[in-house]
Formats: C-alpha cells, structure tokens, sequence
C-alpha cells in the first residue's frame, strides 16, 4: 500500500512539470474559437475582428467557427466534449444561463466551464420597415392591443436576450405579441426585409438597414440614447423600466490549466485594446465591457441565479 501511494506521488510529481511546461508553451497549433450566430452579423464580424487581434498575440492563428441555433448555447454545448487543453474555447453568450431552466442538460453553466474573459455586450433595439404604419412606440402598442397575438417580431432564437426583453415588455405592458425565431441577425434582418414579420428585436446588426432608410428605429434598450440614434428613445424614456447589454465574453472546458487560462485571458485582454476591434465594436454601437477571469465566474454566478427568476416570471420554465 505504501509503495502504491509512493508510486502515486512520483507520477503526480512529475506530471506537474510536464503540464506547467505544455501551459507555458501555449500555444502550438491553431486555437479554434466557436462563437453562437451565423456569418456576416455583428457578433461574427466584431469576434473575428478580435480573433484575428489575438491570433498576432498568441503567435497562432484563431479559428473562427460559427455554430448558431439553440438560442445561442451551442458553442457551451461544445465544450463540454472539448479537450480541456485551451485549443477549444467558446463565446458564452447570455442565454446560456438559461438553459438549464428551459431544456433537460447533464452539465452546470457555472461551474463546467471555465470563463476566461468577459470582452462586450451588445446595443439592442426594435426595429419596423420603414414604410411600416407602425410609425412609433405608441403606435406599435396602440396595434398590438387592438389585434393580441398577431403583431409578429422576429429575435435571433428563442430564449436569446431579445426574445426575452420583449416577453417582458409585453407582459408589463399587458400586450400579446407573436415571437418568430431566427439563428441570428443575418437571417433576422433578411426577413424584415422581405415582409415575413412586422417588427424585429435585435442587437444593432440593424444598424446598416436603418441608415440605408430600409428599417426604423422604435426604441433602444440601453440606459442612454445611442449616439447613432439619437431620435430612438429608450424603453426607461417610454416608462418601462428596463435596461438590457446582454454582456458576453470567451470560456474554455472545465479543468483547462489555470495558466492557460491566464494566457488567453492575457490575450484577449490585449486584443480587446487594438483599434481594430473598437471600431469593428462600434459600428454596431457595441464598446467593450471587460471582465477578468475570476470576476466573469461571479458574473455568471450571479447571472445565473438572476436568469432563474426572469424565466419562471415570464413562465418559460420547463416542467419538471
């Protein structure tokens, strides 16, 4: 028994050096990053902007690979069968601290993922074609009261922050709306376009098809008027009393050694401060919001529980 632990100790012992000298080195090969929405939106085009900073930093290149559907927690989903080596890490956008309240999964948001770096969050707002009768707030409500549940807006996924915003504001507002999901903005925006829904709720990936004159603004969810808005009023201008960034950041598997963690935190961090990637942030009126790696943890700690209460409130939970 003795001999056993002795042998025990000696393959830890020299395991350690070997995994401190494997962290150090990191990277060799190619970091692939997945992120939750389709090509061509404002999370794809601003991550990328970003990968393609840290890929200079890390001496590797950073692989974009977009994965959307599931409201946006697929790239999570994929960490969890990743090696915990920090060659697979994932944007972890919001709704991924709801899922275990909506959908039956065999692993924790919190504690199964290890978070690296919280880097934006984004700038949402309700948009109508342009040519819509629905001409203002007022007049979006003043509709939707008129005809309950057949105002149709389009989000990017069942349970994304826009789709949950909007519940919400229909449910303070005692109002009935029809939800259409989509994969992301790109599918979003095409749809709005073509007259398939009437409304769309979205992070600023509208931005270029309101300044095109095709969209309008209805109103912004930040705590202050977007400066390339500045006629749009908030949701607290119209009274309702919510303010919504849906903060998002960059996790790796559980158990990835805590100095790569640092390394690509490091990274990232560094990344975050190119110019490059602020004016790719505010196209779309996104800034950054950084968060270091013990302080995202307690974000999504803390999210977590908040989450729990919004989707019991709008009655979304699943049945146990």
């Amino acid at each position: 028994m003795q001999r056993r632990h002795i042998l025990q100790w000696g393959t830890t012992a020299l395991a350690a050096p070997a995994l401190l000298a494997q962290a150090q080195s990191f990277p060799v090969k190619p970091v692939k990053l997945v992120i939750a929405f389709p090509a061509g939106g404002p999370t794809d085009i601003t991550m990328r902007a970003l990968a393609d900073n840290a890929s200079r930093i890390l001496g590797q290149p950073v692989i974009v690979e977009n994965k959307p559907g599931a409201g946006g927690t697929l790239p999570a989903q994929a960490l969890q069968g990743a090696a915990p080596d920090g060659y697979t890490i994932a944007q972890i956008p919001l709704g991924v601290f709801r899922l275990p309240y909506t959908t039956k999964i065999n692993w924790d948001p919190v504690k199964d993922i290890s978070y690296v770096i919280n880097v934006t969050g984004y700038a949402f707002g309700l948009v109508v074609p342009a040519d819509s009768p629905l001409k203002t707030w007022t007049h979006f409500v003043a509709w939707a009261k008129a005809n309950p549940g057949k105002l149709s807006y389009g989000s990017t996924g069942t349970m994304t922050s826009p789709h949950l915003t909007m519940e919400l504001i229909a449910q303070k507002l005692g109002i009935e709306l029809l939800h259409v999901p989509y994969k992301g903005s790109a599918d979003l925006m095409q749809s709005i376009l073509g007259g398939q829904i009437m409304a769309a709720a979205d992070s600023t990936g509208f931005a270029p098809q309101v300044e095109a004159g095709k969209l309008r603004v209805l109103n912004t969810w930040g705590a202050e008027r977007l400066a390339k808005f500045p006629d749009a009023p908030t949701l607290k201008e119209l009274g309702i009393d919510i303010v919504q960034n849906s903060p998002f950041g960059i996790g790796a598997p559980k158990g990835t050694p805590p100095a790569v963690v640092k390394r690509l935190h490091d990274a990232f961090k560094q990344a975050m401060e190119q110019p490059s990637y602020r004016t790719a942030l505010a196209r779309y009126d996104m800034v950054p919001m950084y968060m270091g790696s013990a302080a995202y943890q307690k974000f999504a700690q803390d999210t977590f529980a908040r989450e729990k209460a919004l989707v019991e409130k709008l009655g979304l939970a699943k049945v146990q």
